[in-house]
């Protein structure tokens, strides 16, 4: 059987894209599969498809590419199909050309299944598909979702689609009471969500994690809220809500205004994600409304129980209360939510429990176990169209034969018998904070001795490290590297990871699969004979693997920092082998990065076990302040001896976007309107940004 998917855009992260892949990789294990974009915005799709399912496009929309279309002069028509408003406006809006690509696609495919996966495409497939094939529309949201226009537009079109599928029990009734002359054809498949290849959680990490678009309907203000009173029984647990969308200044400013700015951190799109959900302890979802629940049982599958609202529609049909997971009754407020978050935090026995419980759960959820009921469902409509038509039966060779192929497709490039693999990675940091690294056997050349090799970017001296690959046992697909505390001492900076050739110059970096870093977060500080040390494997912005160090005799670990109306207190752990004690005079020396006439000095107050605090008073900056953008950098003054201060313990390699702080703004004689904040910088050292209003951004 040949299957093909009509998506709008494969080349994003969203929970569409991710279904469709899951889904399409499960069939490619006994079915010929495709996946047909829409539209092409990149040269590779972030998520990548299984090897066996191929990728097809109609409308090229990179603005670099030789085949770019945005400025056809079909673009210019307007398209015949009802509008979605979710996916039709800006550069992707549908137009006249889309009406062409979306017609002669399903008029020349040869595939047996199509299934289209929104409203929009769901009505051309209803238009244009062909009665030789089965045609399967797909609802990833639900019918309550929609607006009243494009409710109304899309039952009309799915009467006539062989078949309608949604992810929830909940929404297929109220799909089957909207349309009771189709009741029969509609059906309820789950999403299939695979178990990651990541360890599970530990569950002892502390640490609460949402994940999700960053939109009204996910209510992360209501998870905000509860975990305000979370922080006041708990202080030493932390929220990381990962994601992106327009909501994410409204929650910066909650966050900001509850003073939580310590204990919430927005981190930002994270792909793939399965790395974070194991860095949880509980994983949150506070939606009012959730077609599926993907978040729920991807948190499940690295072995972490849920707190969920007992929202419409999915959460109450993935979750059993009391044993995988919980649910919060959606009238119960932020009060019913955080007692429930309460329950888990302060019983470890029962989170690790109801996470054992929840991995088996996840389970039900494999894209295997989904594609076999997609294949029923396939075979089912299959038998039925046959029963009603043998003629289509007859006619499909013919067909297939008279209708030319004239779509672009993306096909893979040829091999270079030449040009040796990319090797791919994947990275775990282990308990003494460490690394191992496992390179897939077939990128790297099985016949000689292979080193992986770390190099100290930019360094006149070219430092590197070297550890033998170890090839595993037969029936392993990978050769692994251990790069141990006890081993290195690698200086501080960012090292670049490859595979090279033992004897040669044959050498070729490392592409990151998957970077495992949810054994840092309750890593203790790492100090030894060499100093204070860090290491945190991550994925660079262009795909490969490196490893974050810092090295240092001495540091100042912040551990908070308190915004108040005129000054931040900084609170300060510190590391190595420096005492406040070797000081009589220790202060925090402001270093302005503008003329060493502008720095100043504050003092600093023991607070006992190796910690101090500092008030950086704000005045001192505004009196020195001259340009549109002035920078202090902070660093503890012992004496003669400087310790920088900053954050570099834990799995972040950059704090400067998710630990944030609330700027205060003042009046500056000269230059008007002042924001003023301390910020982390590129190298999560501490710094005081001050600048001219006007031009305010983040620091």
């Amino acid at each position: 059987m040949k299957v093909s998917f009509l998506i709008n855009n494969a080349y994003g992260i969203g929970g569409t894209i991710r279904s469709t892949a899951n889904l399409s990789a499960g069939l490619a294990e006994r079915h010929e599969v495709e996946v047909v974009s829409v539209h092409r915005v990149l040269d590779e799709p972030p998520l990548a498809l299984d090897p066996r399912v191929r990728l097809e496009s109609l409308i090229d929309m990179r603005p670099d590419s030789p085949t770019y279309e945005g400025e056809h002069e079909l673009t210019q028509q307007p398209n015949s199909m009802f509008p979605e408003s979710g996916v039709d406006f800006g550069r992707l809006r549908f137009t006249g050309l889309h009406d062409q690509r979306i017609a002669d696609y399903l008029a020349r495919t040869d595939a047996d299944v199509v299934v289209a996966t929104r409203p929009i495409l769901n009505g051309y497939l209803s238009r244009y598909g062909q009665s030789h094939y089965v045609r399967v529309g797909q609802e990833h949201l639900t019918l309550h979702s929609h607006s009243d226009q494009l409710r109304d537009d899309q039952n009309a079109a799915v009467v006539g689609l062989d078949a309608f599928v949604t992810v929830s029990e909940a929404d297929a009734a109220d799909y089957r009471a909207a349309l009771p002359g189709f009741a029969d054809r509609v059906v309820c498949v789950p999403n299939g969500v695979p178990a990651p290849a990541v360890e599970m959680s530990a569950l002892d990490s502390k640490t609460i994690i949402a994940a999700g678009r960053l939109v009204a309907v996910k209510r992360y203000d209501r998870l905000i809220d509860a975990f305000a009173k979370v922080a006041a029984e708990r202080p030493e647990w932390t929220l990381r809500i990962y994601g992106r969308g327009p909501m994410r200044a409204a929650l910066r400013e909650q966050i900001d205004a509850l003073g939580l700015y310590n204990r919430i951190f927005l981190m930002g799109p994270v792909s793939p994600i399965e790395t974070e959900w194991s860095k949880g302890a509980i994983a949150a979802v506070s939606s009012d409304s959730e077609s599926f629940g993907m978040t729920i049982v991807e948190a499940m599958h690295c072995g972490v129980p849920v707190v969920a609202t007992d929202c419409p529609h999915g959460p109450g049909e993935i979750i059993t209360h009391g044993q995988d997971g919980l649910l919060v009754p959606l009238d119960g407020g932020p009060d019913a939510y955080s007692q429930a978050l309460l329950r888990l935090i302060a019983d470890s026995d029962l989170r690790r429990r109801m996470g054992t419980a929840a991995q088996a759960k996840a389970a039900t959820y494999a894209p295997a176990v989904i594609a076999a009921r997609y294949e029923e469902l396939f075979e089912r409509l299959q038998r039925e169209r046959r029963s009603r038509s043998s003629l289509a039966t007859r006619l499909r060779t013919s067909l297939r034969a008279l209708v030319p192929s004239s779509g672009r497709k993306d096909k893979p490039q040829p091999v270079d018998a030449e040009r040796p693999p990319v090797p791919r990675g994947h990275a775990a940091a282990t308990p003494d904070g460490g690394f191992v690294v496992r390179i897939d056997l077939d990128t790297i050349p099985r016949t000689k001795p292979v080193d992986f090799v770390a190099r100290l970017r930019r360094d006149p001296e070219r430092r590197q490290i070297r550890v033998p690959l170890e090839f595993a046992a037969t029936g392993e697909q990978h050769a692994t590297a251990l790069v141990e505390r006890a081993a290195h001492q690698l200086p501080e900076g960012r090292w670049d990871c490859y595979v090279r050739v033992r004897g040669t110059k044959e050498r070729h970096r490392v592409t990151a699969e998957l970077v495992e870093q949810a054994r840092l977060i309750p890593l203790a500080p790492v100090v030894g004979t060499d100093g204070v040390s860090s290491w945190i494997p991550y994925a660079t912005s262009d795909g490969f693997l490196a490893v974050r160090t810092w090295l240092r005799p001495a540091h100042g670990e912040v551990e908070s920092v308190v915004i108040g109306e005129n000054e931040a207190t900084v609170a300060v752990r510190l590391l190595g082998d420096a005492r406040l004690a070797d000081a009589a005079d220790a202060t925090v020396r402001a270093v302005s990065r503008e003329d060493t006439a502008h720095d100043f000095e504050v003092p600093v107050r023991e607070l006992g076990d190796d910690r101090f605090e500092f008030v950086l008073p704000y005045r001192e900056a505004m009196e020195r302040r001259g340009a549109e953008h002035d920078l202090w950098d902070l660093r503890l003054q012992l004496g003669d001896r400087t310790v920088p201060v900053g954050r570099i313990m834990g799995d972040l390699v950059e704090r400067k976007k998710t630990d944030a702080f609330p700027p205060v703004l003042f009046d500056h004689a000269e230059r008007g309107a002042t924001r003023i904040k301390p910020f982390f910088t590129i190298s999560n050292h501490l710094a005081l940004s001050v600048r001219d209003a006007a031009g305010d951004t983040d620091a």
